[in-house]
C-alpha cells in the first residue's frame, strides 16, 4: 500500500495540493460548506490514482483544497461506505493520502438515526465515542504495521480539546447540540424494531453507516479528530415508521446552516 499512496499523494501534490492542514469529510448535511472555501484545485475522485472509482451514488465526488476560516483545507465532497461494496481499506484510503498531504486534523460530518429518544430528529449529537458494528476493521491487513501502530490505542478517539471548542461555539450561537455515543453497522437496509432495542442496550445514542473506519485510520495515523452527526429520524422501535428518505433529506436540509457555523468557527480556531 505504500507505493500506491506515494503515487496518489505525489498526483495530488502536482496538482497543487500542498501544505494543507485540516481536513474535512462532508457528510449529509454540511453539502453547503463548499459554497464557504476559496477553491484553490478540485479533482474528480475518477481521475485520482488509486482512489475507490466513484458510484453513481458519487460521480460527483470531488477532492477539493481551498482556504476556509483563514486555515488550508482538503475537503471530501462525497465519502465511501462498506454498503456500496468497497473494502474497510478502499473506504479509509483517502484519509491517509490527506494526512501525506499534511493534514494535522480531521473533522466529519454524517448523518444518523436517534437511539436515544430524548434526541430529536433536526438536531446536532457531537460523537463523544463510538461502537464499531462493521464487522471489521481497516487495520485488519498485513503490512500495517508499516504505516502505523498496528494496535492501536482507541481510549479516547475523539479529540477533548476540539469537542470542547464545538461545545463552547454551540453555547455561543445558542445552537442546541448533544453529546452521545455513535454505532457504525454496514448497511443499507435500515434496522428492526428488535436491532433498534439491541443497539439502545449496548449504549448507542445514534447509529448511521459511516465514519467509524475514518476515525479508527485517524488515530492509526495520530490525527486530532472530531466528528458531527445530524440526527435525520427518531428510531423508537415502540412506534417505529417505515423509512421516508424525502424527510430524512429534509431534516439534513433544516439542520445544514447550524453546522456550517460550527465547522466554520472550530476551523476559525484551530
Amino acid at each position: 500500500m505504500l507505493n500506491l499512496i506515494t503515487e496518489t499523494t505525489n498526483y495530488l501534490k502536482d496538482k497543487g495540493f500542498e501544505n494543507s492542514e485540516i481536513g474535512i469529510i462532508l457528510g449529509t448535511g454540511l453539502g453547503k460548506l463548499i459554497d464557504e472555501i476559496e477553491i484553490l484545485q478540485e479533482v474528480s475522485y475518477n481521475d485520482i490514482p488509486h482512489f475507490p472509482t466513484a458510484t453513481v451514488e458519487f460521480h460527483k465526488g470531488r477532492l477539493i483544497y481551498g482556504i476556509l476560516a483563514g486555515k488550508k483545507v482538503i475537503v471530501m465532497q462525497g465519502r465511501f461506505h462498506v454498503y456500496e461494496g468497497y473494502s474497510l481499506q478502499e473506504v479509509t484510503y483517502p484519509i491517509r493520502i490527506m494526512e501525506k498531504l499534511g493534514i494535522a486534523a480531521l473533522l466529519v460530518s454524517n448523518a444518523a438515526g436517534a437511539i436515544n429518544l430524548n434526541f430529536k430528529k433536526g438536531e446536532l449529537m457531537l460523537i463523544e465515542d463510538h461502537i464499531n458494528l462493521q464487522g471489521g476493521s481497516p487495520l485488519a491487513f498485513k503490512g500495517v504495521d508499516e504505516l502505523g501502530e498496528r494496535f492501536t490505542d482507541m481510549s479516547a478517539p475523539y479529540d477533548f480539546s476540539i469537542n470542547s471548542k464545538f461545545e463552547s461555539i454551540a453555547k455561543i450561537n445558542d445552537i442546541k447540540l448533544h453529546k452521545g455515543v455513535y454505532a457504525s453497522v454496514v448497511g443499507p437496509q435500515l434496522e428492526t424494531r428488535a436491532e433498534y432495542r439491541m443497539l439502545k442496550i449496548i449504549g448507542a445514542d445514534a447509529v448511521g453507516m459511516s465514519t467509524v473506519p475514518e476515525i479508527i485510520v485517524a488515530n492509526h495515523l495520530n490525527l486530532k479528530v472530531a466528528a458531527v452527526s445530524v440526527l435525520t429520524d427518531e428510531c423508537d422501535p415502540d412506534d417505529l415508521k417505515p423509512v421516508d428518505i424525502g424527510e430524512i433529506i429534509a431534516m439534513a436540509a433544516k439542520a445544514e446552516p447550524e453546522m456550517i457555523v460550527l465547522f466554520k468557527e472550530l476551523i476559525r480556531q484551530l
